[in-house]
């Protein structure tokens, strides 16, 4: 990585939490250093006024959520939308001040987008947008369920076109129960379809909801894909 990665999805309810939740708590499982950053959650009334994904990372991390979250919206709409209509303005240099302390901070920083890749963080301001301005490689999240070809494949495309470094995609479960042909299919049709230089990473299979709020049941499911997103990482863990 260069100066972090980029969590970004295909969708809403993909799992780019629980892959960055997962990360962070792998990380810290081997002593390193991790700053997880969402800088605009929305969506706290479905959780009692808490931003949930927010709080989650914190806890995998062991950082402080005032540290990875700066704005947390009531409403479950998009980001701008949500400050909108709850009177709010998101200040970009509140959240690139935050950032630019993470980075100057931290072994790694992973960055939590919104929604999809081009969902605005604020407005003229989309997800994918971050890539370029913080120097970030990008990991597409997809949830291996029917249409999740053509959505990974936009959104990867969408991605290149703005010269964002596409690390690769990791194909998330998102249910339970016997898989679905297109479950089936997913990751051999994905491997043949993305473009040269953006690698399927690996598959994460299916988290129960009781372990979706767990750290260690997190980095247990990141297990097989983590070494590969973060190869640095794995060889100096095999090298110790």
């Amino acid at each position: 990585m260069s100066r972090g990665l980029l969590i970004t999805g295909t969708d809403t309810g993909v799992g780019k939490t629980l892959v960055t939740a997962g990360l962070c708590a792998w990380l810290r499982e081997r002593g390193r250093g991790v700053r997880p950053f969402k800088p605009v959650e929305s969506g706290t009334d479905d959780f009692g006024g808490v931003p949930a994904d927010s709080s989650l990372l914190a806890e995998c991390s062991g950082r402080p959520l005032s540290e990875v979250c700066i704005y947390a919206l009531p409403e479950p709409v998009a980001p701008v939308v949500a400050a909108r209509r709850a009177g709010s303005v998101l200040d970009l240099v509140r959240i690139e001040e935050a950032f630019e302390g993470l980075a100057e901070t931290s072994e790694q920083v992973l960055v939590e987008g919104a929604g999809g890749a081009r969902v605005e963080i604020i407005e003229g301001l989309e997800v994918l947008d971050l890539a370029e301005r913080w120097d970030l490689d990008v990991l597409v999240v997809s949830a291996n369920r029917l249409g999740v070809l053509s959505h990974t494949l936009l959104t990867v495309e969408a991605l290149l076109r703005r010269g964002a470094r596409v690390c690769g995609v990791v194909l998330n479960t998102v249910s339970e129960g016997p898989p679905t042909t297109a479950a089936q299919t997913n990751e051999a049709e994905l491997r043949r379809l993305l473009p040269p230089g953006v690698p399927l990473l690996g598959c994460v299979g299916w988290v129960p909801p009781e372990s979706q709020r767990d750290p260690e049941a997190l980095a247990a499911a990141l297990d097989p894909v983590a070494a590969v997103i973060l190869p640095d990482v794995g060889e100096s863990t095999l090298r110790g």
